[in-house]
């Protein structure tokens, strides 16, 4: 296994939409921060983000479905993309790309107003109190998306894990943000759309053992 990791990893490392920027190329520049488009995206709309994408579901779904929308996937794990970023490639997928990064870096990579929608599906939810910085939904890295957000954007969060939920809800509102709308059962509320358009290869498993799914939809304040 860990010899496909390392091959699906270097195979990534030769496609053209996939970019792993080391830290000092950061810090002295990204050269397509602000310049998404038009140096790589030939649609001049804003970004959608998969943040810890894995295998990119979202991000794969939603160039599909919408040709003039760019997206990009996240992820600090360059083997878990190979699987979206084959796909994309193969399908001739122009409207997407894939960075291997750390979330805290989004600010050196987009430029402010880059970036118009997040998903944020299935993350680690750090259960320990000392990695609470770490969460997805965390002031702290909520701090980091107001800086690369559109003033009217939208943040989609979806969950198996409940002391998660509860976890963000409670952030959310201390923080004063925006609840746009939520339920502790996705499947139940009659919700549709991308979120249950999409359901990612562990989720079925989740959905078979009876686990029900949250999810959250907001806009952050501050812009």
């Amino acid at each position: 296994m860990a010899k496909k990791k390392r091959i699906h990893w270097a195979e990534c490392q030769t496609f053209s939409h996939f970019f792993e920027p080391k830290y000092r190329e950061l810090l002295q520049g990204f050269p397509l921060k602000g310049k998404w488009h038009p140096d790589f995206f030939i649609n001049p709309s804003p970004i959608t983000l998969e943040l810890g994408c894995g295998k990119a579901e979202y991000t794969v779904h939603q160039a599909r479905k919408f040709p003039h929308r760019n997206f990009a996937g996240i992820d600090i794990k360059g083997a878990r993309m190979w699987k979206g970023a084959s796909i994309a490639l193969n399908e001739g997928l122009k409207n997407t790309a894939f960075v291997r990064t750390h979330i805290q870096n989004l600010p050196m990579i987009f430029a402010p107003g880059e970036v118009e929608e997040l998903w944020i599906p299935f993350p680690d939810p750090q259960p320990n109190k000392p990695a609470e910085r770490k969460r997805l939904t965390s002031p702290q890295l909520i701090d980091v998306y107001r800086k690369i957000l559109q003033p009217n954007h939208l943040i989609h969060l979806k969950t198996d894990n409940r002391p998660f939920y509860d976890y963000t809800l409670e952030i959310l509102t201390r923080e004063n943000h925006q609840i746009v709308f939520a339920t502790d059962d996705l499947y139940a509320s009659g919700h549709s759309g991308i979120v249950t358009e999409v359901i990612t290869f562990y989720e079925m498993q989740w959905l078979a053992q009876g686990a029900k799914i949250h999810y959250i939809q907001f806009k952050i304040n501050g812009f």
